[in-house]
């Protein structure tokens, strides 16, 4: 069994599970914890090397592959979370919809655009669907023990709905926003039935073990800021009510949506993940601390010098004086990053000491921690 190293702080030891939820609660913590989406993936030589012998799907829904491939960034990056090896349309899948996740790109055959067709979707029992993703995070919570949070992630409505009704990623989903536009009905009904299945898949996570969930609506942008309002945002806000009693932090990842902001704030969502386009500083402002942020480096910076990596590592922190602030990128880190560049990022985060203040010394909304 791995045991995590301690993170000391004045007033004792944190592991990196709490540093991680006192960042989500926007706490105070002594730096800010780090993580990458899909942080386990291709530009690692050991899971191209595990590839080799195995389809993604394969590696996703065998427990023993999953939780090693995850465990990858952590062996390698010291992150302070890991998050479990899976695909967003896994949820699809549950609900009576067979994927390909081949070289072209995710495929679903026979894409929804009936009313016969949604009605016909499943509200699946994900400890028999869906199992092997909860037995991957089994396993990582077995091996990394209790001092490290493991994130479960399952797609948000809208996004999901967007590979269910296109049948493939194609620029600008123009079937799924036909739908919103000719059969306003049917596609809350089709939202409504992910949000409700999602909850039921991110609930099994979260049993196993999952210290939080991301939803990642990666194709939120997509939408007007009156689409996002009337279709997306009451269905993202039922899956996150229906996550309440678990009481675990909900992040929510979204993909050129600052124009999204009022909405995205009322999804019940407890972190909001960001990409590069965002100033950390005038979110901040224009949030207060109500709610902690994800984020937010261009992953293509990564590709570039170790100097400018470690320089927007430090830059994204200062925007946010580390208060409520959980480092990551913008997006998914690409394939040809170096892994000598996600190494600088991970440590230039984690290197960045937030001077110690007491909540009772800083005013309501202002930041209460000071990047150094």
């Amino acid at each position: 069994m791995h045991t995590d190293s301690q993170t000391t702080t004045l007033t004792g030891s944190l592991t990196r599970k709490e540093l991680f939820l006192r960042a989500c609660r926007s706490e105070p913590v002594p730096r800010v914890p780090v993580w990458m989406m899909r942080q386990a993936g291709r530009y690692l030589p050991e899971y191209r090397e595990l590839r080799r012998k195995h389809t993604f799907l394969e590696v996703a829904k065998t427990p023993d592959l999953a939780a090693e491939v995850s465990l990858q960034p952590f062996r390698r990056l010291d992150v302070d979370a890991v998050i479990v090896f899976s695909d967003i349309l896994i949820a699809a899948e549950g609900m009576g919809l067979p994927i390909d996740l081949g070289d072209a790109g995710p495929v679903i055959a026979a894409p929804v655009r009936t009313a016969a067709q949604i009605e016909a979707l499943a509200e699946f029992d994900p400890e028999r669907e869906t199992r092997f993703v909860g037995d991957a995070i089994r396993r990582l919570c077995e091996t990394l023990g209790p001092g490290v949070p493991v994130i479960g992630f399952a797609a948000a409505p809208w996004t999901l709905a967007c590979y269910m009704v296109e049948g493939r990623s194609r620029d600008g989903f123009p079937s799924a926003k036909v739908l919103l536009a000719s059969e306003p009905r049917l596609a809350r009904r089709l939202l409504e039935k992910i949000a409700r299945a999602t909850a039921a898949y991110l609930r099994a996570q979260i049993a196993a073990g999952a210290a939080a969930v991301q939803l990642f609506d990666t194709w939120a942008g997509e939408l007007s800021a009156a689409a996002y309002r009337d279709f997306a945002l009451p269905a993202t806000q039922l899956l996150v009510a229906e996550l309440a009693a678990a009481s675990v932090p909900v992040i929510l990842f979204s993909k050129a949506s600052y124009y999204l902001l009022d909405s995205l704030a009322k999804t019940g969502a407890s972190v909001l993940s960001v990409d590069w386009r965002v100033d950390l500083a005038t979110l901040r402002a224009q949030l207060g601390p109500r709610f902690a942020l994800q984020g937010n480096v261009d992953p293509t910076l990564l590709l570039g010098p170790p100097e400018a990596v470690e320089n927007a590592a430090r830059s994204a922190i200062a925007q946010t004086g580390g208060l409520g602030h959980v480092l990551n990128l913008g997006h998914g880190i690409l394939p040809d990053t170096p892994v000598e560049n996600a190494l600088a990022f991970v440590r230039a985060g984690q290197s960045v000491s937030l001077a110690p203040v007491t909540p009772d010394a800083v005013p309501a909304g202002a930041p209460r921690g000071v990047a150094r």
